[in-house]
């Protein structure tokens, strides 16, 4: 049986405080998206989705919400352009009120990292290119 990943689906406490949030990554979440359910297609014909908690439960009656302040077992990465917007994308969301967990740091891997907390405790790292091995 072959699979294909569809994209990634996120619950969510309030959908206008995440749209927001990913606004302010970049993401393209149209200004009038709202409602209970929102889905965006990405390069590549992926699908990020949010759900609200309310949604899910009306399939999922047994769902329970994550446990507020605990990191998330995954991290959702983003690419950025340069070392410098590494560091503009943490001070954009810091400054928009967000967690900050990881401040930017130059990385073992080589290049410039950060990781910020979303609106419903989800980490979200941005990563810049490697830097090259002379």
């Amino acid at each position: 049986m072959a699979t294909e990943f569809g994209g990634l689906h996120f619950w969510v406490r309030d959908m206008e405080a995440s749209l927001a949030f990913y606004r302010l990554v970049g993401l393209p979440i149209a200004d009038d998206a709202q409602g209970e359910f929102v889905n965006i297609t990405l390069p590549g014909d992926q699908d990020f989705a949010f759900g609200t908690y309310g949604l899910t439960r009306q399939y999922d009656a047994g769902f329970a919400a994550p446990a507020p302040g605990g990191k998330s077992a995954v991290a959702l990465q983003f690419n950025v352009e340069s070392r410098a917007a590494v560091d503009e994308m943490f001070e954009a969301l810091t400054g928009a009120g967000y967690a900050g967990h990881l401040a930017p740091f130059d990385a073992f891997w080589r290049a410039r990292y950060c990781e910020v907390m979303d609106p419903d405790g989800n980490v979200v790292g941005f990563h810049s290119p490697q830097d090259r091995v002379l």
